[in-house]
């Protein structure tokens, strides 16, 4: 998937990537929602001192985010995108959380709409908090698997995407992996998502008048986010892999992997990193098929 990432085509309506309407076709709506995002780090006191984004895109959230952070960083696999996320003054790496040098912290991290394309999670937020000044803060947004718009619409679920899209959370199975990669102090986010009309459109398979598609509405129950504290002494027991790594048994018994579903992929992992024919969803309810992803 990386080299589907580093194309170009990725964000300007390709195959693959933001085919229904283009990164910068949605620009007003993202940066409504990036807005309202750090409008709220700011009422929580999450803001001032080095911002990092995992996953920056053209760098819009870095972008707005000027007036609230005194150092700006983001990364992205897309070159063409780190190029235009540049421009916003940020500095910008090619690539994932491991191009960031390692003695670089930052008071606060960002991911939105990132870890569902991530094959291994757990190590992925460990990387992050690694990357975390002790007392600093983790953000991670993604589509709700437990939201009222994906049990109304089952298989039809426009988050389901294939191959893309690998896992899946609710609020309580992030949470717990949150805590997992030794973060504590986890709470949810508040994240309103403002979509383009003409997106929502076409994710529906509607038509609409072109005049009609750049206005924005904002969506409940679509995507979710979740905040965590790095502990002031930098690694808990849980970073440096002792007892607390493994979750409460009912959790363990509440992680689903979906199969039959059009989120059907190639093949994917699980939170360990062992390979699975299917997405893993994360949930709190009970999938079709149960699976032990922490033995």
């Amino acid at each position: 998937m990386q080299h589907a990432y580093r194309q170009p085509s990725y964000y300007e309506g390709g195959a693959c990537g933001y085919s229904d309407a283009s990164y910068i076709a949605q620009e007003s709506a993202l940066r409504a929602t990036f807005k309202r995002l750090l409008y709220n780090l700011a009422k929580r006191s999450l803001t001032g001192g080095q911002l990092l984004e995992i996953g920056c895109g053209y760098g819009y959230l870095l972008d707005e985010a000027r007036l609230f952070f005194d150092r700006r960083v983001g990364t992205e696999f897309s070159p063409q995108g780190a190029e235009i996320a540049r421009t916003t003054g940020a500095d910008v790496f090619v690539g994932g959380v491991e191009q960031i040098p390692p003695e670089a912290k930052f008071d606060c991290v960002v991911a939105t709409q990132v870890i569902e394309h991530v094959y291994q999670p757990l190590p992925f937020v460990t990387q992050i908090a690694e990357r975390t000044t002790p007392g600093g803060h983790i953000v991670l947004a993604t589509p709700n698997i437990g939201g009222v718009l994906s049990k109304f619409m089952g298989r039809r679920w426009p988050s389901f995407k294939a191959p893309e899209h690998v896992v899946y959370f609710d609020f309580q199975t992030l949470s717990a992996l949150m805590r997992r990669a030794g973060l504590d102090d986890v709470r949810r986010f508040p994240y309103p998502h403002a979509f383009p009309l003409g997106l929502l459109a076409a994710k529906f398979g509607l038509a609409l008048p072109p005049l009609l598609a750049p206005f924005k509405i904002w969506m409940p129950a679509t995507t979710f986010a979740v905040y965590g504290r790095v502990p002031n002494n930098g690694r808990s027991e849980n970073l440096s892999g002792g007892a607390c790594f493994a979750p409460e048994p009912k959790l363990r018994q509440r992680i689903g992997v979906m199969r039959g579903s059009r989120a059907r992929a190639g093949r994917c992992r699980d939170f360990n990193g062992r390979r699975r024919a299917t997405p893993t969803v994360a949930t709190s309810g009970h999938g079709s098929h149960v699976a032990d992803l922490w033995s």
